[in-house]
């Protein structure tokens, strides 16, 4: 963690944390003793800081707090620049005094806003085409949207702009991983390679990795979330104690990410205090609903196991407090997304209560289920909070008013039993408009009007019922867990089965039992081809592609024949077409 400010005396600090203790680890050394301006900064590849102070940018080494170099960008700067690195640290955006912003690249970034002005110029060679109105962008800017339009015009005549300026000093990336500008693939053609189905089942196939657990073996586990950041793995089980495992910064795992190729340290606080719930002692907790949400910031966790609501310091795994004492229990927990303050609680009495944590109190109760609620999910673009029950029904209601705009059960699949009943989830997708809902029965997708635009149900290749299913990061697949051990990948745009993963790929040939099967599936934060599984033994895998494969059911096949007819269905509006 780092943190970087300007006091009212000028005086600047760029600091790095100890996560476990709260306090300073190192303070980095460098700034004019009196700033001009407030100072901000940035990091990239989990190895550099940079910072605006001076009329340049300051770069130090994480590790060390003296200052590596400097770069004052051909001048031209503010006292205090603002800046922003690409994902991939091969560019950096940097405000100007003249309102402006300089790209400043290494040998990686050149070889970048090459490739792009090569493009441009082939465009303009080419009259006959229509020329789009949308400037060239690079999408690796991240958060930084507004350089989009300041690049464009340098990108498209280059003959016009300043050579780019080199931070070449910083080193290079591997340059296999600028995949964001490579021409589009065709949708088509890639559908027609990969819709033969592979099925892996032997470990060579995938990379999957057990964690290790030091602590009491427990029966199961309930709930599973990554933090934020990517770095760490945070588990409930049903004896109501949780695990947090995190990835070190290795050279064999230079970004410090959640990976299956290397083992994480099942991390406690110095004390040695396990992150425990409060129970109900009148019900067992295996028998007792679980439920768990993380902060945006990673600092605290919220998380009840049939007893009171605990919120949790994540660094020293201390409660902060408690409230909601049973009954009835809380079974569902979801931050409000413009408000940590505010939190909607799922309840085993089948009402949402909307809670403000900062003044301990209900602002109001939502009623319209008829079973407990098993599910939540927030949509800032709708304005709306879709609430799902174990009586599969789902309910759509007003973040401004919290009045109910609609409701619908979930429609069985042929064959099937109507109506239905059970554990009914739902989550959005990045677009904010589309809903998966997710059943043993099925995973759907339905509207912002909660129509259900496409459905999958267990069948051929997987008939087992289905115990979890999650969107990607990206939005581009679904995972789906079923009852018999199997992994399922789907398209998101279509929900069309892209390769099944048996148990037997991932469970350890010593661990296999016939029994275990994932009961919780979570993406990772920013790695989408890779996920974790919180299994009914208590153990948690971390699944991911081969080195040889890169993604899931991409391999293309030479002799696949003519193309299945596909479902009629629409795709998702606004999502993109290709994976990262």
């Amino acid at each position: 963690l780092f943190s970087c400010g300007t006091s009212k005396e000028g005086e600047s600090h760029l600091v790095e944390w100890n996560e476990s203790e709260g306090a300073i680890k190192r303070t980095y050394s460098g700034f004019r003793k009196r700033s001009l301006g407030v100072v901000q900064f940035d990091t990239t590849r989990n190895r550099f800081l940079a910072a605006g102070d001076e009329f340049q940018i300051k770069f130090w080494d994480m590790d060390n707090m003296n200052m590596l170099t400097t770069v004052d960008a051909d001048g031209g700067l503010p006292a205090s620049p603002r800046l922003r690195f690409n994902k991939e640290g091969s560019l950096l955006a940097v405000t100007t005094s003249d309102n402006g912003i300089k790209i400043l690249a290494n040998s990686d970034g050149v070889r970048l806003l090459r490739m792009l002005e090569g493009r441009a110029m082939d465009k303009n060679r080419c009259p006959s085409e229509p020329i789009s109105s949308k400037p060239l962008t690079i999408n690796a800017l991240g958060p930084a949207s507004n350089v989009s339009a300041a690049i464009a015009p340098t990108l498209e005549r280059p003959d016009r702009g300043p050579p780019a300026v080199s931070i070449s000093s910083l080193g290079t990336i591997d340059g296999s991983r600028l995949v964001d500008v490579k021409p589009r693939v065709a949708e088509d053609v890639d559908k027609i390679k990969s819709w033969r189905i592979p099925d892996i089942s032997d470990p060579s196939q995938i990379k999957a990795l057990r964690l290790p657990d030091s602590i009491a073996a427990s029966k199961v586990v309930v709930r599973l979330i990554y933090t934020n950041s990517g770095l760490s793995l945070l588990a409930l089980a049903s004896n109501a104690v949780h695990k947090l495992w995190k990835w070190q910064r290795t050279e064999r795992n230079p970004s410090g990410k959640a990976t299956a190729n290397v083992a994480p340290q099942l991390w406690q606080p110095p004390s040695g205090t396990l992150m425990t719930n409060d129970i109900n002692e009148s019900k067992p907790t295996e028998e007792s609903a679980a439920c768990i949400a993380l902060s945006k910031n990673d600092s605290y966790v919220m998380s009840a196991s049939g007893g009171k609501v605990s919120l949790f310091n994540m660094m020293t795994f201390k409660v902060m407090t408690m409230f909601m004492s049973p009954p009835p229990a809380a079974t569902f927990l979801a931050f409000h997304p413009q408000d940590n303050n505010i939190i909607a609680i799922g309840m085993e009495d089948s009402s949402v209560q909307i809670y403000n944590v900062r003044v301990d109190e209900v602002k109001t109760k939502l009623k319209g289920h008829q079973n407990r609620i098993t599910g939540l999910a927030f949509s800032p673009t709708l304005n709306a909070l879709v609430s799902s029950g174990a009586d599969a029904q789902l309910c759509m209601w007003s973040i401004d008013k919290w009045e109910k705009l609609k409701s619908r059960f979930i429609q069985a699949p042929a064959g099937r039993q109507s109506p239905l009943v059970g554990e009914t989830k739902v989550q959005f997708h990045n677009d904010q408009t589309h809903l998966l809902v997710v059943h043993e029965s099925q995973i759907s997708v339905y509207d912002s009007k909660l129509e259900c635009s496409r459905s999958w149900s267990p069948k051929d290749a997987l008939p087992a019922p289905i115990s979890s299913a999650i969107y990607s990061c990206d939005g581009l697949l679904v995972y789906a867990g079923f009852c018999d051990g199997a992994i399922g990948v789907f398209d998101a745009e279509t929900l069309r089965f892209r390769c099944r993963i048996g148990p037997s790929a991932y469970i350890p040939t010593y661990a296999v039992s016939n029994t275990a099967h994932p009961l919780v599936i979570a993406p990772h934060p920013s790695e989408p081809n890779q996920i974790a599984l919180g299994m009914s033994d208590g153990a948690v895998h971390v699944v991911e592609p081969s080195d040889a494969e890169l993604k899931w059911g991409g391999t293309p096949s030479q002799d696949n024949g003519p193309l299945p007819s596909n479902s009629s269905n629409p795709p998702l509006t606004g999502q993109p077409s290709e994976p990262r």
